[in-house]
């Protein structure tokens, strides 16, 4: 039986803006990407060389409904939350934070050489988006280097599973999260579940998935197929592949918050006014 090569239907390439206490990044997707881009919600990608860029960082903030998923392939990432957790990723690691009912955290992103990562918003089903807030690190020591088959590249399993490979498995969506390095002439083919849906985004250098050329800082939504082929264009490439289920449900999205409901948007500031938004037990003070 032949197999359906998956090939792009959008790209989104991204645009520079400044969010946090003064952070400049490269918006990938965001409020108009919702529907195609389903279930990832937000995209943003940090790449530079001036630590002035960003270390203003990301100043105490609330979620609610989704989860926060941010690798940092250079650079460091400092998290702290209202459920008590502090931690340090750096160079290669993730964070993955369930906001769940409603939690605050920081990031603080102090000065490296270079900071060169992504954040994620992954949206949490109607069922799932009052869970109780959590966070997770994925360290180096978890995360498997895996050899391309074609000895011209490496698969970084960040998340889910690969090719009978295993890695860090979320508690609601399922997330196949892969960094994948490809060098000159390299290529890769990835089977994937019909059903998922999927996308990649070229962190560094061009990629070609069938007769679509995708350049760098680019987002591009997969149609439905059973296996994904990717070919560098140039000296190196290096690409995130991003694969989950689709949530066929109302997105309701108000900055920080993202339910199903604007009133329940509404709801939930209310809830940051009176005081009343953190449904679980407070360690954090400022």
């Amino acid at each position: 039986m032949n197999k359906q090569e998956r090939s792009v239907i959008e790209q989104v390439q991204g645009f520079n803006t400044i969010d946090g206490a003064g952070v400049h990044l490269v918006r990938v997707l965001g409020g108009g990407t919702v529907d195609k881009y389903n279930p990832i919600l937000m995209l943003d990608s940090f790449d530079s060389d001036n630590p002035a860029d960003y270390t203003a960082g990301f100043p105490m903030h609330p979620h609610r409904g989704i989860e926060t998923i941010s690798y940092v392939y250079h650079g460091k990432m400092m998290h702290r939350d209202s459920m008590g957790h502090e931690d340090t990723i750096a160079d290669g690691e993730v964070q993955w934070m369930t906001a769940g009912s409603g939690i605050m955290h920081e990031e603080l992103v102090p000065e490296a050489p270079k900071m060169l990562g992504v954040q994620l918003w992954l949206n949490l089903p109607k069922k799932d988006k009052m869970a109780k807030p959590a966070y997770h690190s994925i360290k180096n020591n978890d995360i498997e280097d895996i050899a391309l088959p074609n000895g011209l590249g490496k698969l970084r399993l960040l998340a889910g599973q690969y090719d009978g490979h295993m890695g860090f498995k979320g508690q609601y969506l399922p997330l196949d999260y892969y960094d994948i390095h490809l060098e000159q002439e390299g290529d890769v083919l990835i089977d994937t579940p019909s059903h998922k849906s999927v996308m990649i985004f070229t962190l560094r250098g061009t990629v070609k998935v069938g007769n679509t050329v995708v350049p760098e800082k680019t987002a591009a939504k997969l149609s439905a197929g059973d296996v994904v082929k990717l070919n560098n264009q140039g000296e190196f490439a290096q690409v995130l592949f991003i694969s989950s289920e689709a949530i066929n449900e109302p997105v309701s999205w108000g900055g920080p918050i993202v339910m199903n409901t604007n009133e329940e948007v509404y709801h939930a500031f209310d809830e940051l006014k009176a005081g009343t938004f953190l449904k679980e037990k407070v360690n954090y003070e400022e």
